[in-house]
C-alpha cells in the first residue's frame, strides 16, 4: 500500500512539474498561449494580434491590376513556452501560410522564418526587422526584381490594434525610391 501511495504522489509531482515547466504553452484556458514575462519584452510587438482574425487578402496580377481578394482567417499565437510568436494562414483558395517569429536580443531584430503549402522550400525564407517609431513593425528580405534589379521585400503590419490590423508585401529597390507593393491583407480581430 506504501509503495503505491509513493508511485501516486511522485506521478503527481511529475506532471505538475511538467505542466509548470510549460505554463505559457497553449491550453483550454489560454488557446493562444501566453507571453512569458522571461522573453525578450519586443516579444509582446505582436500582443494585439495574438488570436484569430478574419482577412482579406490581395494579390497584384501579372496585368497590374490586384486580384479578388480572398477569404482566409490569421492565427497568431505564443510558442516555445512563450518565448516566439508563431502564425498561420488558411487561405479560401487553397494557398496556406506560416511564419515563426522570434526576436534575437543579439541583434535587436525581429526573425521571420515563412513557409507555405504552395511550394515546399529546402530552407525556410528569413525576413528581419523591427517595430519602428510610428508603431508599425517592418521587415526585410533581400530580393531582385524580375528584372534582376537588386532590391529587398519588405513587409509591414500596421494600423495594428486589438480589433485588427493591415498587413503589405512591397518589393523596393535599394534607393528605397522605387516601391512595388505585389500583396495586401487587411484583417478584423475575431478573438
Amino acid at each position: 500500500m506504501k509503495t503505491k501511495i509513493t508511485f501516486i504522489l511522485v506521478l503527481v509531482i511529475s506532471i505538475l512539474s511538467v505542466n509548470a515547466q510549460y505554463e505559457y504553452d497553449s491550453s483550454v484556458e489560454n488557446p493562444y498561449g501566453k507571453l512569458n514575462p522571461n522573453a525578450p519584452k519586443q516579444t509582446s510587438d505582436y500582443a494585439p494580434m495574438i488570436g484569430l482574425c478574419d482577412c482579406k487578402s490581395q494579390a497584384r496580377k501579372q496585368d497590374g491590376n490586384w486580384s479578388k481578394p480572398v477569404d482566409m482567417t490569421w492565427k497568431f499565437k505564443y510558442i516555445m513556452n512563450g518565448m516566439a510568436v508563431q502564425d498561420e494562414t488558411l487561405k479560401k483558395d487553397g494557398r496556406h501560410t506560416g511564419s515563426i517569429r522570434q526576436f534575437s536580443k543579439d541583434s535587436s531584430r525581429w526573425y521571420v522564418h515563412y513557409y507555405t503549402s504552395n511550394k515546399i522550400p529546402a530552407k525556410l525564407s528569413v525576413w528581419e526587422g523591427n517595430k519602428i517609431e510610428n508603431g508599425n513593425i517592418v521587415l526585410y528580405k533581400d530580393q531582385k526584381a524580375p528584372n534582376g534589379t537588386e532590391g529587398d521585400y519588405r513587409l509591414t503590419f500596421y494600423n495594428i490594434s486589438d480589433k485588427g490590423f493591415d498587413w503589405i508585401g512591397e518589393w523596393i529597390d535599394k534607393s528605397r525610391n522605387v516601391i512595388f507593393p505585389t500583396w495586401k491583407i487587411s484583417c478584423i480581430k475575431r478573438e
